[in-house]
């Protein structure tokens, strides 16, 4: 949609666009994409084509285009090619957006794999890697979540030890199985059990809340 956004913004600008370009992002220009002859001029004129394979880029390639590379190096090159692309960056301001974009690679290629060998893919350290955008966004996010559903979990657990407790005073014994069942209540539910306990006359009024 901000591709759409921003075209639209430039034809409003200008009546007629005469020096435009497509861009074409491929591993080469050397797969089978069909006969050429329809669209020869077009290609020949209007496109821009953004080769991804090493042996396909030019010397003076920009440093994060050879970083998408990565996506179809082979792995047992990877870490290799990583480490020659820091070194090339090293000492310049792009050093640290291409470490993000080497990490955003190798974490997308190989989610499954441990922090350690993402590092040692990515020829970088743990502590740069605990330091970008993909562990933040990704790694960070996850121990957010893990501790905000534990702080909930914990809530829950208090809760239905209060709900319990008044339960028993309201109904009487409370019977293994209800008992369980109450303790599985997410709280807003027991929050919902504790509001409406306060109603209840005997065991008969808990048994037809939990049914419901």
């Amino acid at each position: 949609m901000r591709l759409y956004a921003e075209t639209a913004r430039l034809l409003q600008q200008q009546a007629v666009i005469r020096n435009w370009r497509v861009v074409v992002l491929c591993p080469s220009r050397q797969l089978n994409f069909g006969d050429p002859s329809p669209v020869i001029e077009f290609l020949e004129k209007r496109v821009q084509w953004l080769e991804l394979l090493p042996s396909r880029q030019a010397a003076d390639a920009p440093l994060l285009l050879q970083a998408l590379g990565l996506l179809i190096q082979a792995e047992d090159q990877l870490a290799a090619a990583a480490a020659e692309l820091r070194f090339k960056a090293a000492g310049t301001a792009l050093a640290t957006d291409l470490s993000d974009v080497i990490t955003a690679i190798v974490v997308s290629r190989f989610s499954g794999r441990s922090i350690p060998e993402l590092c040692a893919m990515g020829g970088i350290t743990i502590e740069d890697f605990s330091q970008s955008v993909a562990y933040k966004e990704i790694f960070g996010l996850g121990e957010a979540r893990g501790k905000a559903e534990g702080k909930a979990e914990g809530e829950a657990r208090g809760e239905a030890k209060v709900v319990l407790r008044l339960l028993q005073r309201r109904c009487g014994p409370i019977n293994p199985s209800q008992e369980a069942m109450i303790r599985a209540l997410p709280l807003e539910k027991l929050e919902a059990l504790a509001e409406a306990l306060l109603d209840f006359s005997g065991a008969a009024d808990l048994t037809g809340w939990l049914q419901q």
